[in-house]
């Protein structure tokens, strides 16, 4: 599975604007023989932790019909996130898109960002999203979720070999968005794919620096400063190779752990 993970810019407010950039992204993509490309949280709108009126869709609306139309034209798999309709409130959610333009799978950010509020405007999500793409089994998470252990232990328990994780993760907290994204990877023996924002928005600096971290937790690939996309050949026979050979989770004491206070 030829992954490419997309940094780019939103225009703000303006998800047609956004659209267009990018299918421009994804037709390069497909020159490299891509096979799936991901793009930041929100980031066809932007992200607002506090905007959860503006843009907020279903499916069957705009964003995601357009993806999926992407998804079909260019015979690529597509994950992107937008504001879901929901009650009371929006959730912030992420699609995977399969290239005949069906869904494969949808996830709720689990984890709302509350120093930034976005736990007053949105709803968490209460479940993990697992799909299979050309044998590699893929899990999702968004930004924020990167900073909890336990989300990543149940899709490593589940058999996911990536999570991807698009992200909107500020210039001023980068070096956490690197240790938390390697860190994942080498204790659950899974490739992290986090996918960041580029560019000056309203509500925050971002500076890209998405990366690849492979399931022994080195960096594959790091990206810039700038809009670019990264490509990377992900591997579940790895995957299998470095949990086998380094059987770390064999020697956890579950039955031990639920005893202490």
């Amino acid at each position: 599975m030829i992954l490419c993970t997309a940094q780019i810019s939103p225009c703000w407010q303006n998800p047609e604007c956004t659209l267009t950039s990018i299918k421009n992204r994804i037709a390069e993509a497909v020159e490299y023989d891509a096979s799936f490309i991901s793009f930041p949280e929100q980031v066809i709108t932007g992200w607002d932790p506090l905007d959860g009126k503006n843009f907020v869709q279903t499916e069957s609306d705009e964003i995601v019909s357009v993806l999926s139309e992407y998804a079909c034209d260019f015979s690529i798999g597509i994950l992107g996130s937008y504001r879901e309709k929901h009650q009371p409130r929006p959730r912030n959610t992420a699609v995977a898109i399969a290239p005949d333009g069906h869904l494969l799978a949808r996830y709720s950010k689990m984890h709302l960002f509350s120093p930034g509020h976005e736990d007053q405007a949105y709803c968490p999500g209460e479940e993990i999203a697992m799909f299979s793409y050309e044998g590699c089994r893929c899990g999702i998470a968004i930004c924020y979720d990167l900073r909890f252990a336990d989300l990543f232990r149940i899709y490593r328990d589940t058999g996911a070999d990536l999570v991807m994780v698009p992200s909107a993760w500020p210039a001023s907290r980068m070096r956490y968005f690197e240790l938390f994204a390697t860190a994942r990877a080498a204790e659950f023996q899974m490739y992290v794919a986090g996918i960041n924002t580029v560019g000056e928005t309203p509500v925050d600096l971002y500076s890209g620096g998405s990366l690849i971290a492979g399931p022994d937790g080195a960096v594959i690939c790091r990206g810039s400063e700038v809009e670019e996309l990264l490509f990377s050949d992900i591997s579940p026979d790895l995957v299998v190779d470095i949990r086998e050979s380094f059987p770390v989770h064999s020697d956890r004491r579950s039955e031990v752990y639920q005893n202490l206070p």
